[in-house]
């Protein structure tokens, strides 16, 4: 089974779109394009990647989509649509019409904590399942009770939850977020992405058994078949390198069967996305 990084971003540096990234955040000033992931990915033996908006633009979405097409190893991408706009349809079916284009994502954690939850916004995403597309939740745990309220609004759109809602790992915190993730998997809609774990721990001094409490909360609540690799390549570099992000997940799973260590590995995002090799 092919192995997919289920989860990174691209761009050419712009100081100006990209003010999210801060002083402390510096080395990511620069471009990170797929020449340079291609050879990571080669390096850790991993064959493909799923290219996830960081910008909220239909600019985006079409560079991502016009970097697939250029380079095979990214299978999908997750763009970016305005959720409410009047003519959201006629948007969906204009990038649909690229084969690449599986999923759309808002970045909710900038908005308030409500947002998820909107019946404008929710009506929006509700659009999505008639052109085959998935929805990226991306939030803090602050935010996860409007998440589950627009998963119930929608019990037929298929939905991912990034980073697995960003838990409190540096604060060694797990309530309320574990309780809210085990509600959330109890929606059969609902899959979650094992990523972006290195960076809500200390930075400069986290260890693999920091990840353990929240790992053995997703395994559990969602089980291996609904759960996704991600590297969140470049942001993961803020705290570790491609291959140590890479490593720390495959530590963690060495007690599952091989096919369950495929499928987090690879097949469950092939599944989700409807990727084609």
């Amino acid at each position: 089974m092919m192995r997919i990084d289920a989860h990174q971003h691209f761009w050419r540096h712009d100081p100006v779109r990209d003010a999210w990234i801060t002083d402390e955040m510096g080395l990511l000033r620069r471009d990170f394009l797929p020449e340079e992931l291609g050879g990571l990915l080669k390096a850790q033996g991993v064959d493909g990647s799923v290219a996830v908006q960081a910008d909220q633009s239909e600019e985006e979405t079409r560079f991502l989509l016009d970097l697939a097409e250029d380079h095979p190893f990214i299978q999908g991408v997750v763009g970016w649509v305005d959720l409410l706009a009047p003519d959201l349809d006629q948007r969906l079916k204009h990038f649909s019409q690229r084969e690449r284009f599986r999923g759309v994502r808002h970045i909710a954690q900038a908005e308030a904590d409500d947002f998820l939850a909107r019946e404008d916004v929710i009506r929006g995403i509700g659009m999505l399942r008639e052109f085959g597309l998935t929805f990226d939740i991306l939030v803090y745990p602050r935010q996860l009770p409007a998440a589950l309220d627009l998963v119930r609004a929608l019990p037929n759109q298929a939905f991912v939850v990034d980073h697995m809602a960003k838990p409190r790992i540096a604060d060694r915190v797990l309530e309320p977020w574990a309780a809210q993730m085990r509600e959330m998997a109890s929606h059969a809609n609902v899959r979650c992405k094992v990523s972006g774990l290195v960076t809500e721990a200390i930075w400069t001094g986290w260890r693999p058994e920091h990840f353990r409490p929240y790992l053995d909360i997703v395994f559990e609540a969602f089980g291996p078949e609904r759960l996704m690799f991600g590297s969140d390549w470049p942001v993961c570099l803020l705290a570790a390198e491609y291959d140590e992000v890479l490593t720390s997940v495959e530590a963690y799973v060495q007690h599952l069967s091989a096919e369950e260590q495929a499928g987090v590995f690879g097949g469950n995002a092939a599944a989700f996305y409807g990727l084609k090799a």
